[in-house]
């Protein structure tokens, strides 16, 4: 949503998302996406690049921050769309999820 209306591309790397092992593990095992389940507590910081580095430190300094990592970046090219480097090195554009997202279960 944020590239579509900010018509901007956004690119970021599956592989420095900080996803816990058990959720990686869960989601490979029924055959899910994780990109595209439902979660709560997660933020996307979009900072300008001269203000990264004070920004993950400040997020770093509070526990729910810890693992907080730059993942992508804001480009000019493919304005609207969101594209991820899978973990072999591809390049896939994730789209919008069709319909309501896998609920988190509790």
């Amino acid at each position: 949503e944020l590239a579509e209306a900010s018509q901007v591309g956004i690119e970021f790397d599956e592989r420095k998302v900080p996803l816990r092992p058990a959720v990686n593990a869960a989601c490979e095992m029924l055959g899910l996406d994780p990109f595209y389940v439902a979660n709560e507590g997660k933020l996307v910081a979009i900072v300008a690049a001269e203000q990264t580095e004070a920004v993950l430190t400040a997020m770093r300094a509070h526990p729910y921050g810890k693992e907080a990592a730059i993942i992508g970046k804001v480009v000019e090219a493919h304005p609207g769309l969101v594209t991820a480097k899978t973990a072999i090195g591809g390049m896939r554009v994730v789209d919008l999820p069709a319909g309501e997202l896998l609920p988190r279960i509790c």
